[in-house]
């Protein structure tokens, strides 16, 4: 009788939480697919070549879209709309939707640049694409996160396969050094975050980002020490991960030593997700708190655009340059954020997405051109490009102008919608902070315009040299990389409707 009791008392207090396993379904496919991989590859006879592991990896990117569509098409409407799951640890809404789809196309896309690449480099097996694809779970669970906990877990999972692709070139001490410093400052700022949630959580008793929103829109501290704390502390990890000012010191570096498509993925997928998560917590979480953090962002915004733009000027490496230009495209989007308003979030969200296809694309070309030059290219390697690939001197054009905000871009659109939302926001100093350092910023694409336009080659440059700059090879697969990502940059460049509309049904929603 007594173990009957037992055994009902215990089975009462137990509880699960339901879950929809279809809500998750876009990450369980990316998941099962990078543990599949690994799988079959230890248990081959031999080593598969790098094209079939690039393959699987764009087709694994390309399941997981797809099954997150209906999950699309059920939150856009009305009578459904947004739902969670996991006992509300996780949210799917249009937002954490339209970041999924964005981190999966850069999977795609960085697959097929990494399979030429790491073929030149000689390096071979799985464990890159396996890598990419745990980096992008991390990110897509970041992008749905609505409780700290998730959301560090989702942090550690992208960051974590993000710093050994850092260092994954074995053969070169400049990727040692990348993955290194990435992983030292990288562990430093997940204390900082995690020592923020401790503190929110001693603040407001919870971690679910709703039951914090709740509180503190229900409750008035009558002293809040102990959450600003924990806020600021929460800003300071994130504001690494997307590389503000001053938590940038490590882009440089593991810019310039880690192999180029790994750059691209940490420029395009691994900062949307760490918008997404700033967007997640201080828009949803924190929005009673604005008066308190917009200052902060408003102080960051202008450091990072001023840093990153007059950096980026003194570069001659030109993935240093590209970096700095990482870490100013970071200061427009803050300055989008800092409004606090759902126009500020759309233009954020426009802001990733089409900087998210121009940077893939110009590291793309960087690829390209570094690999006569040990993947380490110079603007000097940039020398008469127009001469010896005009078309590839076009694209790489495009690009350069987009990100410089010219018109007839999608960069253009992207620059004039955040500083919309900063003037609505009426936040004046940082609308003219960005248009001001916008024209800074011009001034180093224009350098490398200028070297591949009007510079031809020097002659003291030895034939060889330039037999080899004029026999650049352009593979199948970095050219589909250059194609869609030109052709996107110049389409919604000029019919930016359907990318606004996109990211107007994209608001997170808690």
């Amino acid at each position: 009788m007594s173990s009957f009791s037992t055994e009902t008392i215990f089975a009462s207090t137990i509880t699960t939480p339901d879950i929809a396993w279809v809500a998750l379904l876009p990450l369980l496919i990316l998941c099962g697919a990078s543990i599949f991989l690994l799988t079959v590859a230890s248990i081959a006879p031999k080593d598969l070549p790098s094209s079939f592991y690039a393959v699987y990896t764009g087709l694994a990117a390309l399941a997981s879209l797809i099954s997150a569509i209906p999950l699309w098409v059920r939150v856009q409407d009305n009578e459904r709309g947004p739902f969670s799951t996991i006992a509300g640890g996780f949210s799917v809404d249009g937002f954490s939707l339209i970041i999924t789809f964005l981190i999966l196309v850069s999977v795609v896309l960085v697959a097929c640049l990494a399979s030429e690449y790491l073929i030149n480099e000689g390096i071979s097996g799985p464990e890159p694409f396996v890598l990419i694809m745990l980096s992008a779970s991390g990110g897509i669970t970041m992008a749905g996160a609505s409780d700290l906990i998730v959301l560090f877990l989702g942090i550690e999972v992208l960051s974590i396969a993000a710093y050994v692709l850092a260092a994954m070139d074995m053969r070169r001490v400049q990727s040692q050094e990348a993955g290194m410093k990435y992983f030292i400052l990288g562990a430093f700022a997940s204390g900082f975050l995690l020592y923020g949630m401790a503190l929110i959580y001693g603040a407001t008793g919870s971690t679910s980002l709703v039951a914090i929103r709740d509180f503190l829109e229900s409750t008035e501290l009558t002293n809040d020490a102990l959450l600003l704390a924990g806020i600021s502390m929460v800003l300071i990890g994130l504001g690494f991960k997307v590389a503000t000012v001053p938590f940038h010191f490590w882009t440089p570096d593991v810019y310039q030593g880690s192999p180029t498509p790994f750059v691209a993925f940490m420029a395009s997928a691994v900062k949307a997700a760490g918008f997404a998560a700033l967007i997640r917590v201080f828009y949803g979480a924190f929005a009673s708190y604005q008066t308190d953090w917009k200052p902060i962002i408003y102080g960051l915004a202008i450091a990072t655009l001023v840093v990153g733009s007059f950096m980026a000027i003194v570069q001659t490496d030109v993935k240093r340059l590209l970096a700095y230009s990482s870490i100013s495209h970071a200061g427009y989007i803050l300055v989008g954020f800092q409004s606090g308003s759902e126009n500020g979030v759309i233009s954020v969200s426009f802001y990733l997405i089409t900087y998210a296809f121009m940077v893939l694309g110009s590291f793309a070309v960087v690829s390209i051109v570094g690999g006569l030059n040990g993947g380490q290219p110079t603007l000097d390697d940039f020398e008469g490009l127009s001469n010896r690939r005009p078309i590839l001197a076009a694209v790489f054009t495009i690009f350069l102008l987009g990100q410089a905000g010219i018109p007839l871009t999608t960069g253009f659109f992207a620059k004039f919608y955040v500083i919309e939302a900063a003037i609505e926001a009426r936040s004046y100093g940082l609308a003219i902070s960005a248009m001001v350092t916008a024209v800074i910023a011009a001034f180093l694409y224009l350098k490398i315009l200028v070297k591949m336009w009007m510079t031809g080659e020097t002659e003291s440059d030895p034939i060889s040299n330039r037999q080899a700059r004029a026999n650049i090879p352009i593979r199948i697969q970095v050219g589909f990389v250059l194609l869609i990502s030109g052709g996107f940059t110049l389409i919604f460049g000029i019919w930016p409707h359907p990318i606004v509309e996109l990211a107007r049904d994209a608001l997170p929603i808690l």
